[in-house]
């Protein structure tokens, strides 16, 4: 597949049967790349020593690479602060851990990292709160830290822009990349999520972004509810996002990294189908932008 980008899928959008998820990526979508985040009902932080090897051994048999591992560091609630009204009362993608074990979360996600051969790890900034300012200094301090750390391992941690958590939007991943200077330290930009979060991502959020700090890119679609008040998951290519816009402003701009296809939608029945129409919808933008041959 002729591309600019790293073209991948995240496994556990089509299937916890990783073999199954890698052969559809590979041999259907025609993928190089894949990004991980849980297979066989766990979450990748918590595999065991065989299950990595058998993993890999995949990998190899499909002939794919990691863009990065997608872990749920920081995917908690603030010491001190109230608690989120988004901190969920069970876990997520097979994710219980506490503040108090992020910096085993950092460090298992680093060794995972080197196990599968990729230099990046996904992160987030905690669960959101209705008033930041008064933790704010201290979550971009944690950050740093947390950049540091990776820095010494020749890591790159990405922040994903999420809407459930402090940095939602583009307007948002700004201040923190001002504020977390390290080259450590990139951002995952994730337009759908930034729509979910009422920004328009493209081209208005898009432009308020250091384009030098863009390191992974996360391709989902939105519409707007029926009475106009949120929105739900579509299928890439049937919401509201501009993604040929995008994809071909992120050509344009000499971005070399992943399209990560995070589908979230599940109007076609299943996981793999609606990752399958999701992933035809990605690729006609592509086309469309000129970053597929």
């Amino acid at each position: 597949m002729k591309s600019p980008f790293r073209i991948a899928v995240i496994n556990d959008e089509i299937s916890q049967d990783f073999g199954h998820a890698c052969e559809v990526a590979s041999k259907e979508f025609g993928m190089e790349w894949i990004e991980l985040r849980g297979m066989w009902n766990k979450n990748i932080l918590k595999l065991d020593a065989n299950e990595i090897a058998e993993a890999r051994r995949i990998l190899e048999k499909y002939k794919l690479r990691v863009t990065d591992i997608a872990s749920p560091l920081f995917k908690v609630d603030w010491p001190g602060a109230p608690v989120s009204k988004f901190s969920p009362k069970h876990d997520q993608f097979n994710a219980d851990f506490t503040f108090d074990q992020q910096p085993e979360v950092l460090e298992r996600s680093i060794e995972l990292a080197k196990a599968f051969q990729t230099d990046r790890v996904r992160l987030f900034d905690f669960w959101r709160l209705d008033d930041q300012a008064p933790y704010r200094s201290a979550i971009d301090d944690k950050l740093r830290e947390a950049a540091a750390t990776a820095a010494k391992q020749k890591i790159i941690l990405l922040l994903e822009n999420e809407m459930a958590c402090n940095t939602a939007t583009a307007a948002e991943s700004a201040r923190v990349l001002a504020a977390v200077k390290s080259e450590s330290f990139m951002l995952n930009w994730d337009p759908g999520n930034a729509a979910a979060a009422g920004e328009t991502p493209f081209p208005d959020g898009y432009n308020l972004l250091p384009k030098e700090r863009i390191s992974h890119c996360h391709c989902k679609d939105v519409t707007k509810k029926p009475n106009g008040k949120g929105t739900d998951w579509a299928a890439m290519g049937k919401g509201i996002l501009d993604w040929k816009g995008q994809f071909a402003a992120l050509k344009h701009g000499a971005y070399k990294y992943a399209v990560s296809l995070e589908t979230h939608w599940r109007g076609a029945g299943t996981p793999e189908e609606s990752t399958r129409q999701s992933w035809a919808g990605m690729k006609e933008a592509l086309r469309s932008a000129g970053a597929l041959g």
